[in-house]
């Protein structure tokens, strides 16, 4: 059975939309903090094998920091619209902070090796470009990954 047409219910609602899932920043930095734990307390794991007999070895890896893990581990959607929506003004400095401990991870880690640096070189946005212009006006641009140099290979 449908509602009358030019229905007013919706009035009688003692308040619109749904709770915030983190009342206040200082819980939110908490629980974006159990999550970098948790990353760190459980690497990746690979599977090699080792010497002239084949040992089995298993080797820790480095679990990179992602914003996306990071929304499935707190089981909330768009965490980053917290920064640019008005209701969630007072969030904006704890998501900044998260943004930047996300990303100097992410560079460290590929810095040193542990993270792949192509994968991490997309993901951050950073490219090697040349602008090249040839005299009949065409313009052309050629990117390279970080980290990978076709020429010197």
């Amino acid at each position: 059975m449908a509602a009358p047409v030019g229905n007013q219910f919706w009035k009688l609602r003692s308040k619109h939309g749904r709770d915030k899932l983190f009342s206040t920043p200082e819980a939110l930095w908490e629980a974006a903090c159990e999550y970098f734990e948790w990353c760190d307390a459980n690497p990746m794991i690979e599977v090699d094998f080792r010497g002239k007999d084949a040992v089995e070895v298993k080797l820790p890896k480095m679990r990179a920091y992602t914003w996306e893990g990071l929304e499935l581990y707190l089981d909330i959607h768009r965490l980053r619209d917290y920064k640019t929506n008005p209701t969630y003004k007072e969030f904006s400095p704890v998501i900044a902070r998260i943004t930047d401990i996300i990303y100097n991870q992410k560079f460290t880690g590929a810095a040193a090796g542990f993270l792949n640096p192509n994968i991490i070189a997309r993901d951050l946005g950073l490219a090697d470009k040349k602008d090249l212009t040839h005299s009949g006006g065409v313009s052309i641009t050629i990117e390279k990954d970080a980290g990978c140099d076709p020429i010197a290979d």
